[in-house]
């Protein structure tokens, strides 16, 4: 059978049902943690070190720029040289101990993105998650532009920006990425992808919750947090 892929709707309550604490019992700091460290790792297995060591994480407001923190911040102990875009950053203590973490790091947060973009070999979409949905709004309309434009290869994190969650790439205006890290559970706009590489992150669903959406998830391997579909 068939990995199952996720309906917006449904996608937004199983985040839920991993945080009530009478179910999953996850903090969204945790949630996060763990989904940012399957980015980085699928992003290991994908790109060389040698080849794509300068990665431009491109960090968006919410949750998923969230977890391209946590990624770049792993990328960073793998060994890679991560810079962080992160053009609106929120005044939460979640997010401001992520940007601390990454400075303490020596991770440099860049200002000039059409600049930056061409010094790298990678650049990773962490811009907008499945709760997207209508325009894409600047700063962001012009940042995706200029993503399109470049030539460096693309790995975005459970959603291509610009997509619509469950139709995909409908306007065009969109990322069209070469590597999509699906999480928890690919999202219906995965039929739409045509990208080298799709790999599935976030090994945090109990069983129970697994059967209960009938999820039919792939075995992860030994202490794998990334898993190719």
């Amino acid at each position: 059978m068939s990995i199952k892929l996720l309906s917006q709707k449904i996608a937004q309550q199983i985040d839920l049902d991993l945080m009530n604490p009478a179910l999953g019992g996850f903090s969204i700091d945790q949630l996060m943690e763990l989904a940012g460290l399957s980015v980085a790792e699928a992003i290991h297995k994908v790109y060389d070190i040698q080849t794509h060591r300068r990665v431009l994480v491109v960090a968006g407001p919410g949750n998923n720029g969230g977890d391209g923190l946590v990624a770049a911040r792993h990328l960073r102990h793998f060994g890679y040289r991560p810079s962080i875009y992160y053009p609106k950053q929120p005044q939460k203590p979640l997010f401001m101990n992520l940007v601390t973490q990454c400075r303490n790091l020596d991770i440099p947060f860049v200002d000039d993105f059409p600049t930056e973009i061409r010094q790298h070999d990678l650049l990773v979409d962490g811009i907008f998650g499945f709760s997207f949905s209508g325009e894409i709004r600047e700063p962001f309309a012009s940042i995706i532009r200029t993503i399109k434009s470049a030539s460096l290869p693309v790995a975005s994190i459970d959603i291509p920006s610009g997509w619509d969650v469950e139709n995909g790439n409908i306007g065009g205006d969109g990322l069209e990425p070469e590597l999509l890290i699906s999480l928890t559970a690919p999202k219906l706009c995965a039929r739409h992808f045509k990208g080298k590489h799709h790999y599935l992150g976030g090994r945090f669903i109990p069983p129970s919750m697994a059967n209960q959406y009938e999820l039919n998830l792939p075995r992860y391997n030994g202490s794998e947090q990334s898993v190719k579909l």
